[in-house]
Protein backbone atom coordinates (compact mmCIF):
# COMPACT_ATOMS: atom_id res chain seq x y z
CA UNK A 1 0.00 0.00 0.00
CA UNK A 2 2.80 2.41 0.87
CA UNK A 3 4.46 1.69 -2.47
CA UNK A 4 1.20 2.54 -4.30
CA UNK A 5 0.93 5.88 -2.46
CA UNK A 6 4.55 6.73 -3.30
CA UNK A 7 3.95 5.97 -7.00
CA UNK A 8 0.78 8.04 -6.96
CA UNK A 9 2.56 11.01 -5.38
CA UNK A 10 5.42 10.75 -7.89
CA UNK A 11 2.99 10.60 -10.80
CA UNK A 12 1.06 13.64 -9.56
CA UNK A 13 4.29 15.59 -8.96
CA UNK A 14 5.60 14.78 -12.45
CA UNK A 15 2.29 15.85 -13.99
CA UNK A 16 2.29 19.18 -12.13
CA UNK A 17 5.91 19.94 -13.04
CA UNK A 18 5.28 18.92 -16.66
CA UNK A 19 2.33 21.29 -16.94
CA UNK A 20 4.33 24.15 -15.39
CA UNK A 21 7.10 23.54 -17.92
CA UNK A 22 4.57 23.65 -20.77
CA UNK A 23 3.07 26.88 -19.40
CA UNK A 24 6.55 28.43 -19.50
CA UNK A 25 6.89 27.33 -23.14
CA UNK A 26 3.45 28.75 -24.03
CA UNK A 27 4.39 32.08 -22.41
CA UNK A 28 7.66 32.06 -24.37
CA UNK A 29 5.68 31.55 -27.59
CA UNK A 30 3.47 34.57 -26.84
CA UNK A 31 6.54 36.60 -25.86
CA UNK A 32 8.26 35.67 -29.13
CA UNK A 33 5.18 36.82 -31.07
CA UNK A 34 5.30 40.22 -29.35
CA UNK A 35 9.07 40.50 -29.65
CA UNK A 36 8.63 40.25 -33.41
CA UNK A 37 5.63 42.61 -33.27
CA UNK A 38 7.61 45.31 -31.46
CA UNK A 39 10.77 44.92 -33.54
CA UNK A 40 8.90 44.72 -36.85
CA UNK A 41 10.37 41.26 -37.37
CA UNK A 42 7.67 39.36 -39.26
CA UNK A 43 9.90 36.30 -39.66
CA UNK A 44 10.11 36.00 -35.88
CA UNK A 45 6.34 36.44 -35.56
CA UNK A 46 5.64 33.82 -38.23
CA UNK A 47 7.96 31.36 -36.46
CA UNK A 48 5.30 30.95 -33.72
CA UNK A 49 2.20 31.30 -35.90
CA UNK A 50 0.43 28.34 -37.51
CA UNK A 51 0.15 28.47 -41.30
CA UNK A 52 -3.65 28.78 -41.09
CA UNK A 53 -3.91 31.05 -38.05
CA UNK A 54 -7.27 32.76 -37.46
CA UNK A 55 -7.17 36.42 -36.35
CA UNK A 56 -10.22 38.22 -34.99
CA UNK A 57 -11.07 41.40 -33.10
CA UNK A 58 -14.19 42.01 -31.03
CA UNK A 59 -15.23 45.55 -30.12
CA UNK A 60 -18.21 47.83 -29.66
CA UNK A 61 -18.57 50.62 -32.24
CA UNK A 62 -19.59 54.23 -31.53
CA UNK A 63 -23.25 53.33 -32.00
CA UNK A 64 -22.98 50.65 -29.30
CA UNK A 65 -23.17 47.71 -31.71
CA UNK A 66 -20.97 44.69 -31.01
CA UNK A 67 -18.66 43.97 -33.95
CA UNK A 68 -16.53 40.93 -34.79
CA UNK A 69 -13.90 41.39 -37.49
CA UNK A 70 -11.88 38.56 -39.04
CA UNK A 71 -8.54 39.55 -40.54
CA UNK A 72 -6.27 37.66 -42.87
CA UNK A 73 -2.85 36.89 -41.37
CA UNK A 74 -1.23 38.52 -44.39
CA UNK A 75 -2.84 41.85 -43.40
CA UNK A 76 -1.19 41.76 -39.96
CA UNK A 77 2.17 40.72 -41.40
CA UNK A 78 1.98 43.45 -44.06
CA UNK A 79 1.03 46.10 -41.45
CA UNK A 80 4.02 45.13 -39.33
CA UNK A 81 6.40 44.98 -42.30
CA UNK A 82 5.20 48.31 -43.74
CA UNK A 83 5.23 50.22 -40.44
CA UNK A 84 7.38 53.32 -40.79
CA UNK A 85 10.30 53.91 -38.45
CA UNK A 86 8.60 56.94 -36.90
CA UNK A 87 5.77 54.74 -35.57
CA UNK A 88 6.24 53.07 -32.21
CA UNK A 89 3.72 50.32 -31.42
CA UNK A 90 3.97 49.20 -27.80
CA UNK A 91 1.54 46.51 -26.66
CA UNK A 92 2.10 46.08 -22.94
CA UNK A 93 0.93 42.75 -21.59
CA UNK A 94 -0.31 43.25 -18.04
CA UNK A 95 -0.54 39.59 -16.98
CA UNK A 96 -0.75 36.03 -18.25
CA UNK A 97 -3.30 33.36 -17.44
CA UNK A 98 -2.23 30.14 -19.13
CA UNK A 99 -3.99 26.81 -19.22
CA UNK A 100 -2.59 23.64 -20.81
CA UNK A 101 -4.19 20.29 -21.57
CA UNK A 102 -1.95 17.97 -23.52
CA UNK A 103 -1.19 19.57 -26.90
CA UNK A 104 -3.70 22.44 -26.50
CA UNK A 105 -3.21 25.66 -24.57
CA UNK A 106 -4.87 29.01 -23.97
CA UNK A 107 -3.13 32.24 -22.96
CA UNK A 108 -5.27 35.15 -21.72
CA UNK A 109 -3.31 38.42 -21.69
CA UNK A 110 -4.87 41.76 -20.72
CA UNK A 111 -2.98 44.59 -22.40
CA UNK A 112 -2.60 48.32 -22.98
CA UNK A 113 -1.64 49.58 -26.43
CA UNK A 114 0.51 52.69 -26.70
CA UNK A 115 1.13 54.46 -30.02
CA UNK A 116 4.20 56.73 -30.08
CA UNK A 117 4.20 56.73 -26.25
CA UNK A 118 0.56 57.88 -26.06
CA UNK A 119 -2.16 55.59 -24.69
CA UNK A 120 -4.40 54.34 -27.51
CA UNK A 121 -6.60 51.52 -26.18
CA UNK A 122 -6.77 48.46 -23.96
CA UNK A 123 -8.30 45.01 -24.03
CA UNK A 124 -7.51 41.32 -23.78
CA UNK A 125 -5.76 38.92 -26.13
CA UNK A 126 -6.90 35.31 -26.13
CA UNK A 127 -4.37 33.01 -27.76
CA UNK A 128 -5.22 29.41 -28.64
CA UNK A 129 -2.14 27.30 -29.19
CA UNK A 130 -1.42 23.81 -30.49
CA UNK A 131 1.74 21.81 -29.87
CA UNK A 132 2.67 19.94 -33.01
CA UNK A 133 4.78 17.46 -31.08
CA UNK A 134 7.77 19.80 -30.99
CA UNK A 135 6.73 23.44 -30.79
CA UNK A 136 3.79 25.48 -29.56
CA UNK A 137 2.14 27.42 -32.42
CA UNK A 138 -0.54 30.10 -32.23
CA UNK A 139 -3.55 28.80 -34.15
CA UNK A 140 -6.10 31.42 -33.13
CA UNK A 141 -5.86 34.94 -31.75
CA UNK A 142 -8.82 37.10 -30.80
CA UNK A 143 -8.52 40.42 -29.03
CA UNK A 144 -10.88 42.99 -27.61
CA UNK A 145 -10.35 46.74 -27.91
CA UNK A 146 -11.68 49.53 -25.73
CA UNK A 147 -10.78 53.18 -25.42
CA UNK A 148 -12.68 53.55 -22.17
CA UNK A 149 -13.27 51.34 -19.11
CA UNK A 150 -9.59 50.54 -18.97
CA UNK A 151 -8.25 49.95 -15.50
CA UNK A 152 -5.58 52.60 -15.27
Amino acid sequence: MIRFIIYLVLLMTATVFGQEEEKIKVKATVDTFFEGFHKGDTTLMKSVMADKIILQTAYRNKEGKDILVTDKPEQLIRAIADRTSDQKWDERLLSYSIQVDGNMANAWTPYEFWFNDAFSHCGVNSFQLFKDGVQWKIIYLIDTRRKSTCDK
